[in-house]
């Protein structure tokens, strides 16, 4: 019988590289960032910072060796990632300069380049070394156990602003559930892609609904009653809930039952309105969301999420201007968890739009990559890295325009955190080199070219 690779593209599509496209739009990427970094200082000084050119020349250089790397060893990797990429990035190191302007004590950007740095280097060392992604499913429960023990470290540390996800040592912290997100998605996706059949296809049946037999089901899901427990111990909400949407997602995807995106719902409404009910630090968020101008009538002035609505109001269409707005009156969050209202309120619902449309165009990416590969690790894998961003994005969005409740979370390369911005560096890292594995061509006839037999689908039709 002949056999292909399990996750190239249909035999006969000849496929482009577009490294040429890809530094094009890394070019374009770049000067966008220097343009935005030249634009503060002439709304807050009048001139031009004389770091520009150096600012330009740092972004740049790192965004050329990224390139390089994908170049000679993901030649066939998707031309959209690691523009988006450098672009969000470079975007919220100006974003961070620019609110660093008004709190020149606590001067963030360096920090955050330098972060970005090894964010970048991170992600050269996963495309250089990482020659297959399907080496990744030998060490699914490495992976676990190592996200597990990640989660529970900070317990034994003080909170900070009510919650325990910190690890600070000496002048060092940080947040090792960014990490363990990675980790939980390489687990889901090697256990789910050997388990999807028997998922689907056993169990016994509910009325309409066919339950998957216990044996199969019991270790995943304690794996993640695990991993959101500790969570919750440690009031890390957010995370809380990106990871129980990770595993509803990636469970749907496994099994090509909707069913478990309903079940889904019905439990995290169920566990938001017991969590919300008990949890003190998290009810405050929740009356907070119900009632965000409560302070205000109550004679103690706006909080957070009073400010950073009024932030978006005041940006409007166009935004007051790059530099121009008074975001910073949101308080200690500006930088991080409120970044966004600085967005809404300099670039206006514009500038908005189109931040929001180049995140979903990178979940996008991710899913395309998915889709196009045969094997199901390889599909699971891209489906949820892709979904980790885009749940991050919505969580962080929603809470900070009084959509769900405030959860404190890092916006994707955007916001300040160096743990945030490197895990996602090497999350862009993974969907490379899983989108030139999808889009490799076939090796020529004759060749054995490290061919495997191919691999069944990923989810059968569900039996009537």
């Amino acid at each position: 019988m002949t056999t292909t690779r399990a996750d190239s593209p249909t035999p006969g599509l000849r496929l482009h590289k577009r490294r040429g496209v890809e530094l094009s739009l890394l070019i374009g990427a770049v000067l966008i960032a220097v343009f935005g970094y030249a634009e503060v200082g002439l709304a807050r000084s009048g001139a031009i910072p004389p770091d520009t050119v150096a600012y330009g020349a740092r972004l740049g250089l790192l965004a050329l060796l990224a390139h390089l790397a994908v170049r000679f060893r993901a030649p066939y990797a998707d031309p959209l990632l690691l523009p988006i990429a450098v672009l969000l990035n470079g975007l919220g190191l100006v974003l961070i300069h620019r609110l660093d302007l008004e709190t020149p004590a606590d001067r963030a950007a360096p920090t955050q380049l330098g972060w970005s740095a090894l964010g970048i280097g991170l992600f050269i060392v996963v495309v250089v070394f990482l020659r297959d992604h399907r080496t990744l499913q030998r060490y699914a429960y490495v992976s676990v156990a190592a996200a597990l023990l990640l989660l529970s470290v900070p317990i034994f540390f003080p909170a900070v602003n009510g919650a325990k996800i910190w690890i600070r040592i000496g002048g060092l912290s940080f947040q090792p559930g960014e990490f363990a997100k990675i980790l939980l998605a390489v687990f889901f996706a090697a256990y789910l892609a050997v388990n999807h059949n028997a998922l689907t296809h056993t169990g016994r049946r509910l009325g309409p609904v066919q339950l998957p037999a216990g044996r199969v089901l019991a270790p995943i899901v304690a794996i993640w009653v695990l991993s959101v427990g500790v969570l919750v111990l440690e009031r890390d909400l957010g995370t809380s809930l990106l990871f129980f949407g990770l595993f509803v997602i990636m469970l749907y995807v496994a099994t090509g039952r909707i069913g478990w995106i309903a079940v889904g719902l019905v439990l995290a409404g169920v566990g938001a309105f017991v969590v919300g009910s008990l949890e003190p630090h998290v009810n405050g968020r929740v009356e907070d969301w119900l009632d965000p101008f409560a302070s205000i009538e109550a004679g103690q002035g706006p909080g957070q999420l009073a400010q950073s609505l009024f932030a978006f109001a005041a940006g409007g269409v166009l935004g007051a201007g790059l530099g121009m707005g008074e975001s910073t009156l949101i308080g200690f969050a500006a930088k991080s968890d409120f970044i966004l209202a600085t967005v809404g309120e300099e670039l206006g619902l514009a500038g908005l739009t189109a931040l929001f449309l180049l995140y979903a165009l990178l979940v996008a990416r991710g899913y395309r990559t998915g889709l196009a590969l045969r094997d199901p690790f390889g599909r699971l894998l891209a489906t949820g890295l892709a979904s980790i961003v885009a749940l991050q994005v919505f969580v962080i969005a929603g809470g900070v325009m009084g959509l769900i409740p405030l959860t404190g979370m890092a916006m994707p390369f955007l916001a300040q955190g160096g743990s945030s911005v490197v895990t996602n560096w090497i999350i862009v890292a993974l969907l490379i080199r899983v989108s030139d594995s999808a889009r490799t061509p076939d090796p020529p006839a004759g060749t054995s070219g490290g061919a495997v037999a191919p691999a069944p689908p990923l989810a059968a039709k569900e039996p009537r």
